[in-house]
């Protein structure tokens, strides 16, 4: 897969789907996950419907730059992040990572595109709107927030997983992959997938020291609600009511934030992306994209 040098510093894994005479729909993954969480098959549906689809791994993530050795205190930036106070010194925030994905666009000659974000890449895809947002064409939100600390916060079941220490092994890394079901959708869980997925992605890159900063990242860069109040962007939402990790509410607040979005609310749907939910959340996304 090819790779791109960004002005940030940083090299980004990427790969893309379709025409580059179509236009551009970015796609940035959430907390940890790389880009080959968004399916080559989801990307070819989207491509199918004319758009050039892009997908990247995040810094700290997959095959792009990790930053090894830098530390942070994440309880020190929850803390303060929640009682909105000033913030540790952090390695890096959203803004930071919202420059990686405009320069990735800088380097394939995408001057403006449509960007999606699932998780902490709909938190990083609102940042991309707010703070470069000649280059976008239409953003779209997915099981995400605006950082607003009062909501979207996990259950504390999904809370008990995610902070749960990293595996050490191969094998315990798929061992340990289910309890993640917590925030699946309920009608579609499926633990053989979970373990082969869990397989593939301890393959590729295998990478716990990233979570910590991008975690830091998350919760460091403070509330976007001003920000997403000022915004000019054909805006959709998406969230479901399944969702765990980031419970409703902060899906509910991203919407009512930005001026005109719309909210695709899906009762079948947790924070992930289940296959048979595709046709929807695809359908949903080259309309909106087509509208703007």
């Amino acid at each position: 897969m090819p790779r791109a040098l960004v002005q940030t510093g940083m090299e980004l894994e990427y790969d893309t789907f379709g025409s580059p005479d179509h236009p551009g729909l970015l796609l940035i993954m959430g907390f940890t996950a790389q880009m080959t969480d968004w399916d080559d098959r989801f990307c070819a549906m989207l491509a199918d419907g004319g758009r050039f689809v892009i997908r990247f791994d995040n810094r700290d993530s997959g095959l792009s730059t990790k930053l090894d050795g830098v530390a942070v205190d994440v309880p020190a930036v929850m803390a303060a992040a929640f009682a909105e106070s000033e913030v540790p010194e952090l390695p890096y925030t959203l803004s930071d990572m919202a420059a990686d994905a405009i320069g990735l666009l800088d380097h394939l000659g995408i001057e403006r595109a449509h960007v999606m974000g699932a998780s902490m890449g709909g938190m990083i895809a609102q940042v991309v709107a707010i703070d470069h947002p000649q280059r976008v064409r239409s953003l779209i939100s997915v099981m995400s927030q605006p950082g607003d600390p009062e909501v979207g916060q996990p259950s504390p079941e999904a809370a008990a997983a995610i902070f749960a220490p990293p595996a050490a092994t191969r094998q315990e890394y798929i061992d340990s992959s289910p309890r993640y079901m917590v925030w699946h959708s309920k009608k579609y869980r499926d633990e053989a997938r979970v373990r082969e997925q869990a397989a593939r992605s301890f393959d590729r890159s295998f990478y716990p020291e990233g979570g910590p900063r991008q975690l830091a990242a998350i919760y460091g860069s403070g509330r976007r609600s001003a920000g997403l109040s000022a915004l000019d962007v054909p805006t959709l939402v998406i969230h479901g009511r399944d969702d765990q990790l980031i419970t409703p509410s902060g899906g509910f607040r991203t919407a009512e934030l930005i001026p005109g979005a719309h909210l695709l609310f899906l009762a079948d749907m947790g924070h992930d992306n289940p296959e048979p939910l595709w046709p929807v959340i695809v359908d949903a996304v080259l309309s909106h994209t087509s509208r703007a």
